[in-house]
């Protein structure tokens, strides 16, 4: 019975190094994502993404979209998934660009679908790569909004989505930290985004006029006031049924 011969040394790979491509396996797409947002951060590229920009492309882009029609829109809902997925300030003027090429339904749609994706694209990144490492080491720090957002994680991430008070990426990480099931992030957040997004692209259809006014227009000049009042008002309806559970439970 021929012997087996013992394993090379050379070729057994110590245990660190196998160790070391697991971690390089699973870290490698946001090493990606992250090289992306330095480069995007590097060529500047959220200079486009303002009303001076629209001002001055706006007859190249509404060529653009009314030669290539169908392909326009797909183009819109892809740049919109990059600007979300890489948090390029800007998401605003993309959403009213949508509403001035497309008129307020089909721009509003084209801003829901990429934001929804860009936003669900992260949230299933942070969960396949951070979630497994911080899960333990973020428990002591996140545990009590963890409880909550796994009790009431549609009504918060509802709340939040409707009125922004924290930045888009951090309600997109957040939740993939604390075990939050994608149908929920999702509904919270095509739900939560929805009226702003209809507002947005509604002044988008009226704005051919405001580009040629010598005012000009920016994102503050669009929040106004009672805007705010009322997504805050949307907002703390969708907080109502926590209330009123915390209220039952005592």
């Amino acid at each position: 019975m021929p012997m087996s011969s013992p394993p090379d040394p050379l070729c057994t790979a110590p245990p660190w190094t196998t160790r070391a491509c697991r971690c390089c396996g699973r870290f490698w797409p946001l090493a990606v994502l992250a090289a992306a947002m330095l480069a995007a951060w590097l060529l500047d590229l959220d200079r486009y993404l303002t009303f001076a920009a629209l001002r001055e492309h706006r007859a190249q882009i509404q060529d653009l979209a009314a030669a290539h029609g169908v392909v326009a829109v797909l183009a819109a809902v892809a740049i919109y998934v990059g600007v979300v997925g890489l948090s390029i300030p800007g998401a605003t003027i993309l959403t009213v660009a949508a509403g001035f090429l497309f008129g307020t339904l089909g721009g509003a749609l084209v801003a829901l679908a990429g934001a929804t994706a860009g936003a669900t694209l992260v949230f299933l990144l942070a969960r396949g790569t951070l979630g497994p490492v911080l899960a333990g080491r973020a428990r002591p720090f996140l545990g009590r909004m963890e409880c909550g957002l796994r009790s009431d994680a549609f009504s918060y991430l509802l709340a939040l989505r409707l009125m922004p008070v924290c930045p888009f990426w951090i309600v997109n990480l957040v939740p993939a930290l604390v075990g939050v099931p994608v149908r929920t992030y999702v509904l919270a957040t095509v739900v939560g985004i929805l009226p702003a997004t209809f507002l947005f692209a509604a002044v988008g259809a009226g704005l051919d006029g405001m580009l040629d006014s010598p005012a000009g227009l920016d994102a503050a000049a669009m929040l106004k006031p009672k805007i705010l009042l009322a997504l805050g008002a949307l907002a703390a309806l969708a907080l109502l049924p926590v209330a009123f559970r915390r209220l039952r439970r005592h």
